[in-house]
């Protein structure tokens, strides 16, 4: 069960909040309740806290001010905003601290759901992410060594990570480094274990996984093909284009006409 917390000094707007989480989502999530923002750090640290609803304006220590606590040590707690204030300067603050969303009160309730959803998935993502890395060793596999059963399960379980991270950021420009910091390993121990889980580097993995996503944008006749490069990671299309022949012998436009000659 994931773990969710409100924070909200107006008792009825806490307990009307909680009342309709409990019917949507309390399934799938333990929900706390807080009266101020000293009282959700509390609780947060307490319970590991996933996901985080916060009033603004409360006495003490504010929302804004408990999200930055909250931020300074943990990236993946999904921050979401509750506020009768349309402050310019609220919303500003609210992005430095990379909140899910900002909503404003009197909220309506499909909104708040369809945002408290996004939240549960990604922190079920981050949650997982979390127990297959406590679930690797830390010693290395030597490169070329038949590994044994455990080796093996370990393997397994870092491509799955690795799959993973690229698949929900492909569209960033991510490097190797990147995904060497995410999962704590050096970026040369790294280098030798993706090639251990994949067979060729990373930077060749990513730019046939990108073409491959391409191909299947391509192949929507609604879709621009100068917008194709950007929503697979390639802000420069030409550049896009460039990679896609390199790969497919192929330009995209060649490609997408080859396409609807077979339909």
């Amino acid at each position: 069960m994931l773990r969710l917390l409100i924070a909200d000094d107006e008792m009825i707007e806490r307990k009307v909040l909680h009342k309709t989480l409990q019917k949507n989502v309390g399934d799938r999530c333990i929900i706390f309740q807080a009266e101020n923002g000293r009282e959700a750090l509390k609780i947060y640290e307490e319970e590991k806290i996933q996901i985080a609803i916060l009033d603004i304006e409360m006495p003490g220590v504010n929302g804004i001010e408990t999200a930055q606590q909250i931020r300074e040590t943990d990236k993946e707690c999904c921050i979401i905003f509750l506020t009768a204030y349309d402050e310019f300067n609220y919303a500003k603050k609210a992005i430095t601290v990379r909140a899910l969303d900002y909503l404003l009160k009197p909220y309506d309730e499909q909104e708040l759901m369809l945002v408290v959803e996004e939240a549960i998935r990604l922190a079920s993502e981050y949650q997982a992410n979390r127990i297959l890395k406590e679930e690797l060793t830390e010693t290395p596999m030597p490169a070329g060594e038949e590994a044994e059963d455990g080796g093996q399960i370990r393997l397994s379980k870092v491509t799955e990570i690795i799959s993973l991270y690229i698949e929900e950021n492909y569209r960033l420009d991510i490097s190797m480094q990147d995904l060497a910091r995410h999962m704590n390993y050096s970026e040369a121990y790294f280098c030798k274990l993706f090639k251990q889980c994949f067979h060729k580097n990373f930077t060749a993995y990513l730019t046939e996984y990108r073409v491959e996503k391409a191909k299947g944008l391509l192949a929507q006749p609604t879709v621009n093909v100068k917008d194709i490069g950007k929503a697979v990671g390639y802000g420069d299309s030409n550049y896009f284009a460039k990679v896609f022949k390199r790969i497919t012998g192929q330009s995209p436009t060649e490609y997408r006409l080859c396409i609807f000659q077979k339909i």
